[in-house]
């Protein structure tokens, strides 16, 4: 089994990691790292058995872990992972792991000459929706892709991040590239509008919309808000052979958010109801398209198997670098109000 220990315990550490790591085969949570009063009195309510430290080097000096996720505010997370890395320990890194690509490589640099994995944790690969499209493009049923669009629109506005390492385009900006470019492959060109907006922390990106040229000749076109009270997530694939509409509900998230684990039913986990199902749309009618299971701890599990059998991880640490890559020329795109090639 390996040991993980979770790094934070906001609505990162206590939602999206601690419950799939539970769940994960391979996988065994083995502490927690809280400082704040109320955040320890949570981790001891939601996890009494698991021991909880007051820092990362009080975790390393203990020895009960093989890898931890740092799932920290952006500002704080590059140093975490680079302490973890130095105690020779493996690594998942909430996103944007990085503040731009060029930090990412010497992340990735430094956790190659200590010889531990590093992942990021895009854990957004393994949506329901996001799975159920994967399945409708391999297996052809759309004909030649063209284009996708994806919209993922929150009522959201007290998780905005301000600052220079936070900002919409790095949060969910961060998940919707890395899907476009798991889903479509390489991108050749970024073109991006930021719409921005005044916190009293500091100015902060509140929306975007990206349009990525993809290296085999499809395009992507990705956007998201926080201030617009507005809720909805869209997924609309144009092929050759037909059309692909969904508007999914976040399944697993919500599950989450209404006290259920995966671990309790993993058979029933991550659908989504099928008054949410996509319709295709083909020459043959539309059809409504059951749903893939979504599936957020097959990333943990993957990641064990990589550590275990020296593979790449799930989504390796050059695959953030690009993912980076790809929000610094939305942002520089954005600026210049031009498109740029990568």
């Amino acid at each position: 089994m390996l040991r993980i220990g979770v790094v934070g315990y906001g609505t990162g550490g206590q939602h999206f990691h601690a419950p799939f790591i539970e769940a994960a085969e391979g996988c065994a949570l083995a502490g927690v790292v809280a400082r704040a009063p109320g955040t320890v009195a949570k981790v001891r309510a939601d996890l009494p058995d698991q021991p909880v430290y007051a820092s990362l080097g009080e975790m390393i000096a203990r020895g009960t872990v093989d890898a931890v996720t740092i799932t920290t505010p952006p500002e704080t997370r590059h140093d975490l992972v680079m302490e973890a890395i130095e105690a020779g320990l493996h690594v998942i890194a909430d996103k944007p792991f990085a503040p731009n690509a060029g930090g990412a490589r010497k992340l990735d640099a430094a956790a190659k000459a200590k010889g531990v994995v590093l992942g990021v944790y895009q854990n957004r690969r393994y949506d329901s929706d996001m799975q159920t499209l994967a399945k409708l493009i391999a297996d052809g049923r759309q004909g030649k892709v063209w284009r996708v669009h994806s919209r993922m629109d929150f009522d959201d506005p007290a998780t905005l991040e301000h600052g220079p390492t936070g900002g919409l385009l790095r949060d969910l900006g961060s998940h919707l590239v890395d899907q476009m470019v798991w889903l479509l492959g390489p991108v050749a060109s970024v073109d991006a509008q930021l719409d921005h907006f005044d916190l009293p922390e500091g100015r902060t990106e509140a929306s975007f919309t990206i349009t990525l040229r993809h290296e085999n000749g499809t395009h992507s076109h990705i956007s998201a808000s926080k201030l617009n009270r507005f809720d909805q997530r869209e997924l609309r694939a144009y092929g050759d052979a037909g059309s692909y509409v969904s508007h999914g509900t976040d399944v697993q998230a919500q599950a989450i958010f209404a006290g259920k684990r995966p671990v309790q039913d993993l058979d029933a986990w991550g659908y989504e109801p099928e008054s949410h199902w996509g319709t295709l749309r083909t020459c043959d009618g539309a059809n409504r398209i059951p749903s893939e299971q979504g599936r957020y701890h097959d990333y943990y599990a993957a990641f064990a198997r990589a550590v275990q059998d020296g593979t790449p991880p799930p989504v390796t640490a050059a695959s953030g670098v690009r993912t980076l890559q790809i929000l610094d020329a939305a942002r520089q795109s954005a600026d210049e109000n031009r498109s740029l090639t990568l």
